[in-house]
C-alpha cells in the first residue's frame, strides 16, 4: 500500500525558555523545514528588493513572503499557473508564505471599498477595478502555491476604535470560513486564520476562540504594528499567545525591528515578517545590535572596518564602511550590498535567539542585547513592562 502523504505543515517544539514564553521549534513545510523563531524577508511582488534568490539561499534563508494582491495583479493567475506556481516562476526552491491582500485595505485605503462581499480595489497600476473576495484571494494563493497562505481578513487601522473594530473582527471570521471552503490544495498548502480585534482585549479573545474552533495548523496575530503605542502592541501580543494553541506556530504580522523581535520571542511568537531591513538599506542604513548605522554620515568616510566585525555575510567580508559611504543612495549596487547585510543581520539575530533558548539562557541574552541597544540603561518602559510580564527583569 502506498504511504500516507505528509501533512502540509507540522510543528514540533524543540526547546523552551524556563522563565519566559520563548521557544524553539521546527516547522516542516512541503518545500523546506523552517527553524523557529523565524524572520521572513518580504518579497512583495515575487522578489526581495535588491537580492537574488541564490543570495538568500547563501544566507540560509528558509522562507520568504509574497503578496497576493500584487502578484494576482501582475503577473496574474494565468501566468502563475502556466509557470507552475511562484516557486518555479521566481526560481525559489524553499518555503513561501503569502499575505492575503487584506493589508491593502489599510495601505491603499483611498483606492479600496470594503463590503461583506470583499474589497473592491482601484488598481494603483492602471486604475482598473478589481474585486478581491475571500474566494478570489484563495484562488490566487492556490495558483501561487505558497506553503502557507493567509486568510483574507477585514483589516482596520490599528488605532481605530468603536463599532468598526468589532464589525471587522466578526467579518474576518466569516471570511475565514469562505477562504477555507474555497481552498483546493489543503494537502500541500496551509491557511492561517488571522486574529483581529484591534486593541480591545475582549474582541481579541473572541477572535482567537472563534478561529481556534476551525482547527488550523497555525495562527497569525494581525492588525498590529500600524501606529498604535508599543504599550498597546505588546499587551495584545501577550494576550494572543496566551490564548493560541501551544502546539501550533504563532505568526505576528509586520514585526521587524530587532528589539521588537527579541521582546516578542519572549512573549511566545514564532514567526515574523517586515520590509524594514531592505527598505532601510535603500536609504543607506545598516543594521547592528546598537541600532542603525547611517552610512551617509561623514563619520564613515574614513572608517575602514566592516559594517559589523561579527557578521560573516559577503558584504562584511569584502567591503568597508568607507566604501559603502561613498556609494549608498547613489549607486544601485549599494542597495544590494547593504540589503545582503541587513537580511543577514536579521537571520543571524534569530539564530542567536534560538541558540540561547536551547541553552536556556534567553533571559541573559535579552539583558545583554538590551544593554548594547540602550547602552545608557534608559530602557523604553514598554520593553521593561513586556519583559517583566514574562519574568525577565532588566537591570
Amino acid at each position: 500500500m502506498p504511504g500516507k502523504a505528509s501533512p502540509a505543515l507540522t510543528f514540533k517544539e524543540l526547546g523552551r525558555c524556563s522563565i519566559s514564553k520563548a521557544r524553539v521549534g521546527i516547522m516542516s513545510l512541503p518545500h523546506e523545514d523552517v527553524d523557529t523563531p523565524v524572520f521572513m524577508p518580504v518579497g512583495t511582488k515575487g522578489t526581495i528588493k535588491g537580492l537574488l534568490p541564490q543570495q538568500l539561499e547563501a544566507l540560509n534563508c528558509q522562507i520568504i513572503l509574497g503578496n497576493t494582491y500584487h502578484l494576482g495583479t501582475k503577473p496574474g493567475i494565468s501566468i502563475l499557473k502556466k509557470a507552475g506556481g511562484l516557486h518555479k516562476f521566481m526560481s525559489w526552491p524553499r518555503a513561501l508564505l503569502t499575505d492575503s491582500g487584506g493589508f491593502q485595505m489599510v495601505s491603499l485605503l483611498e483606492l479600496a471599498e470594503i463590503t461583506e462581499e470583499g474589497v473592491k480595489f482601484k488598481s494603483p497600476y492602471d486604475g482598473s477595478e478589481c474585486m478581491l473576495t475571500p474566494e478570489h484571494s484563495t484562488e490566487i494563493q492556490n495558483a501561487i502555491g505558497a506553503d502557507i497562505m493567509m486568510q483574507l481578513d477585514d483589516v482596520v487601522h490599528s488605532t481605530t476604535t468603536g463599532p468598526r473594530v468589532e464589525e471587522a473582527m466578526h467579518r474576518t471570521t466569516r471570511w475565514l470560513d469562505r477562504c477555507m471552503k474555497a481552498h483546493t490544495r489543503d494537502h500541500d498548502q496551509t491557511i492561517f486564520p488571522i486574529v483581529q480585534g484591534g486593541l480591545d482585549p475582549d474582541l481579541r479573545k473572541q477572535s482567537a476562540i472563534q478561529h481556534m474552533e476551525r482547527n488550523s495548523r497555525g495562527f497569525a496575530i494581525g492588525g498590529l504594528s500600524g501606529g498604535e503605542s508599543k504599550d498597546e502592541f505588546w499587551k495584545m501580543v501577550h494576550l494572543s499567545t496566551d490564548l493560541l494553541p501551544k502546539d501550533k506556530p504563532r505568526y505576528c504580522m509586520g514585526v521587524g525591528f530587532a528589539e521588537d523581535l527579541v521582546v516578542c520571542c519572549a512573549l511566545g511568537v514564532d514567526m515574523y515578517d517586515c520590509v524594514f531591513p531592505t527598505r532601510t538599506a535603500r536609504f543607506g542604513c545598516a543594521l547592528v545590535d546598537e541600532g542603525q548605522l547611517n552610512l551617509k554620515n561623514i563619520a564613515f568616510e574614513c572608517d575602514f572596518r566592516p559594517i559589523d566585525s561579527d557578521c560573516t555575510c559577503s558584504t562584511c567580508k569584502r567591503y568597508t564602511r568607507a566604501y559603502l559611504h561613498s556609494i549608498v543612495t547613489t549607486e544601485t549596487v549599494a542597495c544590494q550590498l547593504v540589503s545582503v547585510h541587513n537580511i543577514a543581520y536579521q537571520l543571524r539575530l534569530m539564530g542567536r535567539i534560538r541558540s540561547s533558548i536551547m541553552e536556556d539562557t534567553y533571559p541573559d541574552f535579552v539583558k545583554g542585547f538590551m544593554k548594547r541597544k540602550y547602552h545608557d540603561g534608559n530602557y523604553p518602559q514598554w520593553i521593561v513592562d513586556a519583559l517583566n510580564a514574562v519574568g525577565i527583569k532588566l537591570e
